[in-house]
């Protein structure tokens, strides 16, 4: 009987061991987690009079900010992550192989060309969309248009090619943060 007891202390020991000792403490520091990115802000340029507009997505908000974009105008966009009041838009950046950002246009007509620089490339050459150049075709083609912008963490594969209104695609990963956008003229 004292070594059936025995027994099933260690084990509930041994277990307590065991759960106790597993945690996220081994995972890669890059790891940028939905918790991590409270804000995802675009600095939205009009490329021909040169006036920039920010426009701040707070993660877990019910309003979405509401981006004015005029029909047949170019915009160059930069998109930041922070964290509070930390950019992390720099740690992406250093784990430029393991993000990627999709941009998806719905219900308007608008053409978006990635023009990262070297630092956001990845090594196999493609822009990663923390900057982009976007062209307004037609901003409101549809009721309730909107943008879904969605960083992309350890995608098997990536894709800056145009699937119907998104702009790029990944096969696998997970979603580190996403914001949605209203698009207005």
């Amino acid at each position: 009987m004292k070594s059936l007891i025995k027994i099933k202390y260690i084990v509930f020991l041994l277990l307590t061991v065991i759960a106790v000792s597993c945690s996220r403490a081994d995972e890669d520091d890059d790891v940028l987690s939905q918790e991590d990115i409270s804000n995802i802000i675009l600095n939205v340029k009009d490329d021909a009079t040169g006036i920039t507009t920010t426009y701040n997505y707070t993660v877990n908000s019910t309003t979405n900010p509401d981006i004015k974009l005029t029909d047949g105008k170019t915009y160059t966009v930069n998109a930041v992550f922070l964290n509070g009041n930390e950019d992390e838009t720099e740690s992406i950046i250093e784990a430029k192989d393991e993000h990627f950002l999709l941009f998806d246009f719905q219900n308007s007509n608008i053409n978006l060309e990635r023009i990262d620089g070297e630092s956001s490339t990845n090594s196999d050459g493609i822009k990663i969309g923390l900057k982009t150049k976007w062209t307004v075709v037609k901003a409101k083609n549809g009721v309730n248009p909107q943008l879904v912008v969605t960083l992309v963490h350890d995608a098997v594969s990536v894709s800056a090619g145009q699937p119907g209104s998104e702009f790029g695609s990944v096969t696998g990963g997970e979603t580190d943060a996403m914001a949605t956008y209203s698009i207005s003229n």
